[in-house]
């Protein structure tokens, strides 16, 4: 089993970087394979809804984002890592995550997620819900943990001395190695995942 951790952060190996390495080390702890992907500082196109990507498999924007989406198919599950700009995720991870879910529902389906957000002080949990949005409408299972995903801290030096949060990121881990373990025993045993229903598109026009 395999756990992606995304770093939407500029800063390669800051407060993002520190708080994903230790959830990192708590699935390691228990037999997951991990990768973290770090975005890069090079600026990422947002959507534009073409559906180019849903007729020829991937972007015409031939940047990041497929390449993420090349490891998809063979991922179990998904931690997303951002600072908190203006209480909200990255501008650059709001248009990765745009571009990576857009029609994609069935390659997402019951894949595991979990958002983790990087703080100096506040705006962590309206930035953990943006990011949990799409998971939730992605048929995918979101993982918790013993309080909200945030670590504090201007500096990594300073997020390792956020006993609490560092203590959330290894219990984020460990719940999601959990998670990933009964999933794959329910399959070993018979247990299919749910099949969904074709979408009804619907709006508020009569």
């Amino acid at each position: 089993m395999k756990v992606l951790l995304i770093n939407g952060s500029p800063h390669q190996n800051g407060c993002t970087y520190t708080a994903l390495k230790e959830v990192e080390g708590a699935l390691n702890k228990n037999c997951i394979e991990t990768e973290i992907m770090w975005l890069g500082i090079k600026p990422i196109a947002g959507c534009i809804g073409c559906g180019n990507c849903l007729k020829k498999g991937k972007c015409f924007v031939d940047d990041i984002v497929n390449e993420f989406l090349e490891k998809v198919p063979s991922t179990d599950g998904f931690v997303f890592g951002t600072p908190v700009h203006f209480a909200a995720c990255s501008g650059m991870l709001s248009s990765f995550m745009d571009r990576v879910f857009y029609g994609r529902r069935k390659l997402f389906s019951n894949k595991v997620a979990a958002a983790v957000a990087s703080c100096r002080r506040g705006g962590a949990t309206a930035t953990l819900d943006e990011v949990n949005k799409y998971f939730g409408m992605n048929n995918m299972p979101i993982v918790s943990s013993q309080y909200w995903n945030m670590v504090h801290g201007s500096k990594p030096e300073e997020v390792l001395k956020d006993e609490e949060g560092m203590q959330t990121m290894r219990t984020l881990g460990n719940n999601m190695a959990w998670l990933l373990k009964c999933i794959d025993a329910g399959r070993l045993a018979g247990i299919e995942a749910p099949k969904n229903e074709e979408i009804i598109a619907t709006n508020f026009i009569r």
